[in-house]
This record gives structure tokens, C-alpha cells and sequence, in this order.
């Protein structure tokens, strides 16, 4: 059963700092779903429409929305498939990139953020990682909302030609195919890093 999505606030309204035990949850239980066991159900229009929303919702220093949605389901997505089905013989590992497309061809839904650049005061980085917090973001609402999630960039994220179909611009640069539907399968555990590994506390 899907949840439903409060509406967005008015503009100057107040948000109150509120503690969520649910949301807590939600990031200590994380775990992408594979996107080879992601079906249909996806997400209807309603739901897209309020993914969308909740993505959008990211720090975007400077006010740039420095990126964009395009949306692939159904026969469009069939179509898309089909048309860079013929480049994977070009790749490296021709078997490899043609066994990657099932992750394109099975979930019902694919979500692709494109970062984009706008010159001037806000360094590229931070609208490039501005791009990359949207991924995680849909990655977080998508499961909230019932559905199974993965993050995935694969070689058609990079191919020029792949990225000509898709219609992505000079300057502009997949940050990744979001793909969302219903799992067939509940997603395993894996091994997590070791945080006090990778931390310092710095002193002077």
C-alpha cells in the first residue's frame, strides 16, 4: 500500500524542526531494491506528479534548479530501450552492456536526472552535487511511498550516443536513471562501511 504525500507548503510558511521517528527509521532500514525485481505497479500520474515535488525539494545554493527530470515508461521507454540496444555491441564488454539493459527494461518507471550548469557565482561542483542530492532524495521518497527504488548509472548514462537520443544537451551530464515500481522481492542487507573508520575529528 502506498502512502500519501502531505501538500507543499505556501510560500513563507513556517517549518517547524519536528522529530520523525518513521523518517529514522526509513534511514536505518534503507536498501536499494534490485531493479531487475522492480514491476509494475509504479507509481500513477498523482504519484509521479508528488515524487517529482519531493525530489525537487534539495539544498540549491543560488536558487538554479541546476538540473531536470525526464521520465521513460511504458512504450516510450520500450522504444528508448530498443534504440540503444544497438550501441551496447560497441562497448567494451558487448555481453556485459547488452545483460545491463534488463535494468532498463524491467521496472515500469525511469526517472532521469539531468545535472545542469549555469555560470556565475555558484561553483559547478555544488551544482553538480546539487543534482546528485535529487537522486537521493527520490531514492528516500520512493520507498516511503511503497515502491522499491535503485539509483543506477550505467554505460548509456555516458555513451554520447545514447545521451543524443535521450536528448541530453551540451553541458548537461546524467547524474542517474532513477528506476521505481513495485518489488518482487524484499532487498538483503549488505555489508555496511565501518564509520569510525572513516572518521576524524579534527583538532588544532
Amino acid at each position: 500500500m502506498t502512502a500519501s504525500v502531505p501538500a507543499a507548503p505556501a510560500f513563507g510558511e513556517t517549518l517547524p524542526i519536528e522529530a520523525s521517528p518513521e523518517m529514522l527509521r526509513l534511514l536505518a532500514r534503507r536498501r536499494s531494491a534490485s531493479a531487475m525485481t522492480l514491476t509494475a505497479p509504479g507509481p500513477d500520474a498523482g504519484q509521479l506528479a508528488d515524487l517529482l515535488r519531493l525530489g525537487a525539494r534539495v539544498p540549491d545554493h543560488g536558487k538554479l534548479s541546476p538540473w531536470r527530470f525526464v521520465i521513460l515508461q511504458g512504450e516510450a521507454k520500450a522504444a528508448f530501450a530498443a534504440r540503444i540496444t544497438a550501441l551496447a555491441a560497441s562497448q567494451a564488454n558487448p555481453v556485459k552492456a547488452t545483460a545491463a539493459l534488463r535494468k532498463l527494461t524491467s521496472p515500469p518507471l525511469a526517472i532521469v536526472v539531468i545535472s545542469r550548469f549555469t555560470a556565475g557565482e555558484i561553483p559547478e561542483w555544488e551544482q553538480r552535487m546539487s543534482a546528485a542530492a535529487v537522486c537521493m532524495q527520490l531514492l528516500l521518497a520512493a520507498p516511503a511511498m511503497g515502491y522499491g527504488a535503485n539509483w543506477i548509472t550505467d554505460w548509456y548514462s555516458y555513451d554520447p550516443r545514447a545521451l543524443e537520443i535521450l536528448g541530453v544537451a551540451e553541458g548537461e551530464q546524467v547524474a542517474g536513471f532513477l528506476y521505481v515500481g513495485t518489488a518482487a522481492e524484499a532487498p538483503q542487507e549488505r555489508v555496511r562501511p565501518d564509520v569510525a573508520a572513516i572518521t576524524t575529528v579534527w583538532r588544532p
